[in-house]
């Protein structure tokens, strides 16, 4: 049973969804420590003059958790969003498939992060037809920091093999105490794939949505490197 485990993100890059895609079971961290210059409420798209940055504003005090950011519904940055996801998009092969989800989801108003993000993962991960099954690890309330933390998810859904990107390794992850776990390690060897896209030069590691206006149903093939567009 391979386990990928990653926090939840707003508008979340490819490689996350191939972690998603891999697994058997996807355990969403929605609970850990909010990141103030992280991905977690922001990301990018293409734009006619390149790389466009799109980012959720927050209120998030000094050391809160990913659960209590709560949104600043005072700036108008639905209307700035959608504008700049219209603009970039609407002459994009697959943007009519998209159009009505993201339109509503952008004439919300949203309280929390946390409730925009998941309403928004659950959509992609309809929309690239991935099976693994979505645990939130608000549901399952484990103890532990960091690995420890780690193996108790990955206990909680009965998974033996972890999926991670490499750089963890690097960062947090400690491999001799998932191996003394009883926990196989497998490292996600990830090479950002190649598509056609509006606005050339091409773009490497945008949003899904950028794939998905531009690839549809040949997404998920695309992240895995099934198929070159």
């Amino acid at each position: 049973m391979l386990c990928g485990i990653h926090q939840l993100h707003y508008l979340p890059w490819l490689r996350y969804f191939d972690k998603i895609a891999r697994a058997d079971v996807f355990i969403v961290l929605d609970s850990i420590q909010y990141n103030k210059n992280g991905w977690q409420n922001r990301n990018k798209i293409k734009s006619a003059s390149g790389p466009l940055l799109l980012t959720v504003p927050v209120h998030a005090p000094l050391g809160c958790t990913l659960d209590e950011v709560t949104i600043d519904e005072t700036q108008l940055w639905r209307k700035k969003h959608w504008a700049a996801i219209q603009q970039s998009y609407r002459r994009a092969p697959y943007f009519a498939d998209h159009e009505v989800f993201l339109k509503d989801v952008y004439a919300r108003e949203w309280r929390t992060l946390n409730d925009l993000n998941r309403h928004m993962l659950e959509y992609y991960v309809r929309a690239l037809n991935i099976r693994a099954r979505i645990v939130y690890s608000s549901e399952l309330n484990v103890p532990g920091i960091a690995t420890e933390r780690l193996i108790n998810l990955m206990r909680a859904v009965d998974a033996d093999s972890y999926y991670s990107g490499a750089y963890a390794l690097h960062q947090y992850l400690d491999a001799a105490q998932l191996e003394a776990a009883g926990i196989a390690l497998q490292l996600q060897e990830w090479h950002a794939p190649v598509y056609s896209q509006f606005h050339q030069p091409f773009v490497p590691d945008l949003s899904v949505i950028d794939l998905l206006m531009h690839c549809g149903p040949a997404s998920l093939d695309v992240i895995l490197g099934k198929v070159a567009v």
